[in-house]
């Protein structure tokens, strides 16, 4: 990575004094300033680990930020996703972030893409900034954007996060490994769950996006050892960071164009065990409603989510009878002897995880219906007094 051009920068007396902080270090001083002034970061994700990265960023002086989201916020959001507010619930992510980017620094130009990253926009997007930085939650995207920075020679400043564990490292640097040399294949659909059904400590992302955020300020000022080639490895609950070496594989597969991502990754295409969940039948919550609603007692509905999230929200007479106590054959008998002579009914908070469970009981000669949507439909279409978390 060359350094910005800084020939025609100069700082305002107000960036003086807002900076000033990084002028006196020597290692930064008012060369490094000018550096951050004119350099482009683009922030794929304005979720967890997008929110102290933009805001950080913003902050130490990044003249022009390119954020990519076309979510909206949501209430859920708040517990970690620092750079929105509760009056932003609702509206654009990107909206959110660029205001609050410019209470925390006017002089920053922020350029704004509400659409989903994708083969097609992704070359053409990125190739306009410096540094990728991403702060994605989906394994296409990563590889996406991993494969997009190695072809436009593109730095790419990782970071993921999973109830209280986070990594981070930089891809594509100097020559340095690339996401693929961490994961050369994706791993199967539903293996690892995303935080919505696993869950994420609030505070795990702003170490994480901070962490990123420090790296992609070494990377423009060029001081320091940067990642590149290390995965920082951190366990909240242990409070302890560790180090594992990354090498580029000489035997990897040349990167020579964007691909499929859905497809790659096994989504919405026949990875394994997705021709099993294809087969399962299916119910929609209003559908479930009105039989429950007639009170026929030969109907069990099994709720396979997590006791933590029964604590928050349940649907009434459903009996709880955990995933991995189901894949494990643990609680097959009881299911077994629950089900005689009923009609089983499965929900999650999504529908992923009771599709899986009727995968397993199906196997054990147990049948049974996937309710679409889980929880979270039945609290949108059914009950709004049912929490949605």
């Amino acid at each position: 990575m060359l350094p910005p051009d800084t020939s025609a920068v100069q700082l305002s007396p107000d960036e003086v004094v807002r900076f000033s902080r990084h002028l006196i270090l020597p290692e930064i001083g008012m060369e490094g300033q000018k550096r951050l002034k004119a350099a482009s970061v683009l922030c794929v994700g304005t979720g967890g680990l997008g929110s102290p990265l933009l805001l950080y960023l913003a902050a130490a002086g990044v003249g022009r930020l390119g954020i990519v989201d076309f979510d909206v916020v949501d209430h859920s959001n708040l517990q970690r996703q620092v750079i929105h507010g509760t009056s932003w619930v609702g509206k654009p992510k990107i909206e959110s972030a660029k205001a609050r980017i410019h209470e925390i620094n006017p002089h920053c130009q922020v350029d704004l893409y509400e659409t989903a990253l994708t083969s097609e926009n992704a070359l053409e997007i990125i190739a306009g900034y410096d540094i990728v930085c991403d702060g994605t939650d989906n394994f296409p995207t990563r590889y996406l954007v991993n494969d997009a920075c190695v072809l436009l020679d593109k730095p790419n400043v990782y970071g993921s996060i999973f109830r209280f564990e986070g990594q981070a490292t930089v891809f594509n640097f100097e020559g340095g490994p690339n996401y693929r040399d961490l994961f050369p294949e994706p791993p199967p659909p539903g293996m690892v769950p995303s935080c919505a059904e696993g869950g994420v400590v609030g505070v795990l992302p702003g170490i994480i996006g901070l962490i990123q955020a420090t790296e992609t300020v070494k990377l423009i000022t060029g001081i320091g050892t940067s990642l590149s080639g290390r995965l920082l490895l951190f366990d909240a609950l242990k409070m302890s960071f560790r180090e594992l070496k990354l090498r580029p594989n000489p035997q990897r597969p040349v990167i020579e164009t964007l691909i499929d991502y859905q497809a790659f990754c096994g989504v919405g295409g026949s990875a394994p065990g997705q021709e099993e969940a294809g087969s399962v039948a299916t119910i929609s919550v209003t559908e479930l409603k009105t039989l429950l609603d007639d009170q026929q007692d030969d109907l069990l509905l099994l709720d396979v989510r997590n006791p933590q999230e029964a604590d928050i929200a349940v649907i009434p007479g459903a009996v709880l009878v955990p995933l991995d106590r189901i894949e494990s054959g643990e609680a097959i008998e009881d299911i077994r002897r629950l089900a005689v002579n009923k009609r089983l009914y499965v929900h999650c908070k999504l529908g992923g995880r009771s599709a899986k469970a009727l995968i397993a009981l199906g196997r054990h000669g147990i049948d049974g219906v996937n309710v679409q949507g889980g929880i979270d439909a039945w609290s949108q279409e059914v009950d709004p007094d049912v929490p949605r978390y």
